[in-house]
């Protein structure tokens, strides 16, 4: 039986990698062709797209009845989000560099939602009504971060010099000579029917990669006797983060920071305020010792961090090998080895 979720396992994760590809690849394409800033795709498609796997398994859980696995999953995937995926990014990219300025919205409204979760958490639960207010502050998130006057003034500056931003997720030749025939009269790349059916596979992919990745993780640690309580914030946060960790880290690889970050930015705000709050219009949550103790500070002290490193619009080699070693000492301390 080991076997056989040993081998569910690896073809679950050799989808997702392949469906993190198509996402990349595609949401960028399409984008750009809508005229819309890689930071923004990052945010949106990018960043929702990969998080589907926290709230479709924070759904199930409510089903079966083990609803503190819902804020455990959310809370243990943004610390991964920070610490393991934007550590690995930044020492695989070797230095990040953002080319949108953060202050003025995107690290502020990013601190409200961490604040906000904390504050709802207090009393170690999520009720109906505090399930709509994390809702309706994500549906404020997306309306500000759309009609950010600086994403719309640097995308006017990116469309006058569209040669020197071609996007090698155009992967295709054919695909390469229409985007730079279009771009040479001034115009998008087209979106082709192709594009759309690619990008749906790809957020297809991620989920059905991520809910038979969790399902394997969690039989093999019932299989090797992992406490379950751990099982929610360390193996099933961790394997719901592979989407977001395969497009960030590829991402970064790419020279494409902005995805990378943008990714991360609409992913952890999307568990914080989606992840919780529809499983929370169906049930009140309840959360457990561990993520009460150890991930919601946690959480907290990674947030910090990542919004004082992106506040220079840089992220070193050095920064990146502190958040892993963090996240070290977090599952350490998860485990009781520290």
């Amino acid at each position: 039986m080991t076997i056989i979720w040993i081998i569910v396992f690896t073809v679950a994760l050799a989808l997702m990698i392949k469906s993190a590809d198509w996402l990349l690849e595609k949401s960028e394409k399409i984008g750009l062709a809508l005229g819309i800033s890689p930071f923004i795709v990052g945010v949106t498609i990018v960043g929702a797209g990969t998080s589907f796997p926290e709230l479709i398994s924070g759904l199930m859980a409510v089903w079966q009845g083990a609803t503190e696995i819902v804020v455990a999953n959310a809370i243990g995937s943004n610390v991964a989000n920070i610490l393991l995926v934007v550590g690995l990014a930044a020492v695989i990219g070797k230095k990040i560099i953002i080319t949108k300025n953060l202050i003025n919205l995107d690290l502020p409204l990013l601190s409200i939602a961490t604040v906000l979760v904390l504050g709802v958490t207090i009393d170690k639960q999520v009720t109906l009504i505090e399930a709509i207010i994390l809702l309706i502050a994500y549906v404020v998130y997306l309306f500000y971060t759309m009609q950010d006057k600086e994403t719309k003034d640097a995308e006017i500056e990116k469309q006058e010099d569209l040669p020197d931003i071609l996007p090698t997720a155009l992967i295709t030749k054919q695909d390469k000579k229409i985007a730079k025939k279009n771009i040479g009269k001034g115009e998008r790349p087209k979106i082709v029917g192709i594009d759309l059916l690619m990008l749906a596979a790809g957020i297809i992919g991620l989920f059905l990669g991520s809910k038979y990745l969790i399902q394997s993780v969690v039989e093999l640690a019932d299989i090797f006797r992992i406490s379950a309580g751990l099982i929610a914030i360390t193996a099933v946060a961790i394997g719901t983060s592979l989407p977001e960790l395969l497009v960030s880290v590829k991402a970064a690889k790419q020279g494409k920071a902005e995805i990378a970050i943008g990714n991360i930015f609409g992913s952890n705000v999307f568990n914080l305020l989606v992840v919780i709050g529809i499983p929370g219009l169906i049930t009140t949550l309840q959360i457990d010792a561990n993520t009460f103790l150890i991930g919601l500070p946690t959480m907290l002290l990674a947030t910090i961090l990542f919004v004082i490193s992106s506040m220079s619009l840089k992220i070193y080699i050095w920064e990146g090998m502190m958040f892993l070693l963090l996240y070290i000492v977090f599952i350490g301390k998860l485990f009781g080895l520290f």
